[in-house]
This record gives C-alpha cells, structure tokens and sequence, in this order.
C-alpha cells in the first residue's frame, strides 16, 4: 500500500516548505518536491493537503495504559487506554506507566497493554515499577527487566514530595536511578527515571542534589512540574541547570483556580527563560486518577487525565500564546522521543515511522491521522477502533 501526500507544509519539527512524501508499509520512504511516479505507481492513494500543516505523531511519554486511581477505593479505579481516544487525540506513541496502585495494578499487565496497543496499530512502550520504592521486577531486578523485556525503556514513576509515595530516602531514589542508567547502557534504551512531583514542601529537592552526582541530569523526567506554583519555579530552575521537564497537559478549573500553571503559559516562560524546547516536554497523565485532597490529606473527590489534552495544550501553545509551529511540535513528540530513544519516533524523515498528523493550518484541528503508515483518521473521521471497541 502507497500513499502520497502532496502540497503538505511539513514541521520535521523544522519548517522544511511545502513537500510531498510517500508512505510505503510503516515507513517515510521518499520526499520531495514532485513524486516522479505518481502516474504509475499501482494502488498509489493520493491525499492533496493543501492547507494543511503536517508534524509528526504526538508522543506522550506519560500515560496510564491498563488505568490507575484507587484513591477513593476500589469504585475510582479508572479504565485502560482506548485505541480511539489515542487516535482522537493525534497520539501515536505512549510511554505506559503504573502510579500509585502496585496492589492491582501490575508491570506483567503493563507490558501486556502495551504489546496490544502496538498490535492494534499505534506504538507503546513502558515503565518498571511505580510510586513506591523498592520496586517489584519481573525479571529480579530493574537492571534486568530493562535489558530483557524488549517494551521495557526505564523506571517510573517514582514519586517525591507526595504523601502518596513511599518517603525513600536520597540513596534508595539514587540507587534506582544507577541501575536504571546501567540497563538503559546494556540494553541501548534511553533507562531514564520518571520522577513523580506531588504537592510537598520539598519540590525538588532530590533532583537538585542528584545535579551534584556522578549521574547527569539528564537520567531523570520530572513530570507534573505544573501543577503549582513553587514547583513551577523549581522547574524553571532546573531547566537553567540543563534539565528536561515534562509539564501535564490534563487538568480541571478547579487545579488552575488553585495555582497550577496551564502548560501553553509554562512552556512560553520557559521558552522566554531560554529554554530550548528540546527540554521541555508535554505530557498527558492520559487514565491517571486526578484526586483531590484537602490540607490535611483527605480525599475530596476524583476525576480522570484524557490523551487528547496534549494535543489540546499543543493548539493553545500556538494560537493563544505565540510560540512557533516548531518549537510547540518539539515539546509534544520531538523530545521525548529523542530524550527516550525512541527510533524512528518524532521527526519526518525518510526511513522514519509514518506516523504523521495532518492539521487544519489555520485552527490546527487535526484532518488525518497516520500510525506506523496506517491511516487512523481520514478527514477527522476515526477509522481505527480497539479490539472491544
């Protein structure tokens, strides 16, 4: 199956004009000015993008495939990811992580989601472990489980300065970031850490000493770095220091009403700061639990994150406060799939992955949605659907 896409102004993420490119089987095989074969080429499909823009596939690296919650009992357990909210919301690659509940929810589940994701036709990778420490490997330990289990990339999310972790102290979070670094070594995957930031006092206070170890600091995502003010700051901070930072794209009126930063405003500071977007990157919490504690830690009530935020934030980024088509595509798949090593992920290039979201050049609604050069969306009607959708 070919399939050409013609008069496209692509972002690589770079602004590289108004091409056209082929799609043969799961790759980005040719681009250009004009296809030299488009008259004899066989089941060529044509699709003519004039004003449409065309950037790569988003890559939420923060997503709770199999669900998460639990925090109000068993009932606020949240369901697992669909295909077609994945579709809906331009995401063709996620990073599958388990949060607070290692009780019910397992790594073996994780991985097994994962493998069905990529199955129906999307890319999916995953984590190790959970908020707690010690972690509880499939395959005796995270060194190993990395370097065995091919969906396996890293650890996460390890929480910090949240009530809901298990207070480990400096050496055990330092101690799982060494191994991680090592399988990440031994396998050729990114084995970073996924750092959790909850609303405590303390921020960041582990990543800045962390900054004054062997390890570099670039080992670690520290994700939620939204999600209030003194956080926010820390975040910038960080970033000045050569950190990544991921900032969460799902939210409530009440979360921003209370102090957290909305993601298009904190990516435009941190770009003003000077920041280069390859640092920053957008995430989801996509079937993360989002409870709500009073000030003393008692919960008050639940509602769930939605992959189709980021592409949500990625609109307002641009539209709303300015930043460049470039710039907003690097934070929504270009860092994290290079920060994760995720080949063939995040730019448009020949030989790379033909995941690919046309947009609507002016409102930047997406048209079409490519995955691993399987049409997913076709003039923003969903054609791909899960097993049991």
């Amino acid at each position: 199956m070919f399939t050409l896409i013609k008069n496209a102004k692509i972002y690589a993420p770079e602004f590289i004009g108004i091409k056209s490119l082929l799609i043969c089987g799961e790759k980005i095989t040719w681009m250009g000015e004009t296809f030299p074969c488009e008259e004899t080429l066989p089941g060529l499909k044509i699709i003519d993008a004039e004003g449409m823009a065309l950037i790569p596939g988003i890559v939420d690296g923060h997503v709770h495939i199999t669900g998460g919650g639990g925090e109000g009992g068993a009932a606020t357990r949240t369901p697992e990811l669909l295909l077609s909210d994945m579709v809906k919301g331009g995401v063709t690659t996620v990073i599958g992580l388990t949060g607070t509940d290692d009780v019910t929810r397992s790594t073996g589940a994780l991985i097994a989601k994962a493998n069905g994701l990529t199955e129906e036709g999307v890319t999916a990778f995953a984590m190790t472990g959970s908020y707690q420490l010690p972690i509880k490997p499939i395959c005796g330990g995270i060194r190993e489980d990395i370097v065995l289990i091919d969906r396996i990339i890293g650890v996460g999310e390890i929480a910090i300065s949240d009530h809901r972790s298990s207070q480990p102290t400096f050496d055990e979070f330092m101690q799982v970031a060494s191994a991680a670094r090592v399988g990440g070594m031994l396998s050729g995957k990114c084995g970073l850490v996924n750092v959790h930031l909850g609303d405590g006092k303390r921020g960041l206070e582990y990543l800045f000493r962390a900054a004054e170890t062997e390890l570099p600091i670039s080992q670690f995502i520290p994700t939620h770095m939204n999600r209030n003010p003194w956080l926010f700051e820390d975040a910038r901070k960080y970033a000045k220091m050569g950190g990544y930072v991921d900032f969460t794209s799902s939210t409530t009126p009440i979360f921003l009403e209370e102090g957290e930063v909305k993601c298009s405003k904190a990516i435009k500071t941190l770009l003003d700061d000077g920041i280069p977007a390859s640092h920053i990157s957008l995430s989801s919490d996509g079937q993360g639990s989002m409870p709500m504690f009073d000030e003393t830690g008692n919960y008050t009530g639940i509602t769930i994150g939605r992959v189709t935020s980021v592409h949500e934030e990625f609109t307002d980024t641009v539209l709303k406060e300015g930043v460049s088509m470039e710039d907003a595509v690097r934070t929504v798949s270009t860092t994290t799939a290079d920060h994760c090593k995720l080949r063939g992920k995040g730019h448009i290039k020949e030989g790379f992955d033909a995941d690919i979201l046309l947009l609507d050049k002016d409102s930047l609604e997406i048209k079409y949605v490519f995955a691993r050069g399987r049409m997913m969306m076709e003039d923003k009607k969903i054609l791909a659907k899960g097993t049991f959708e």
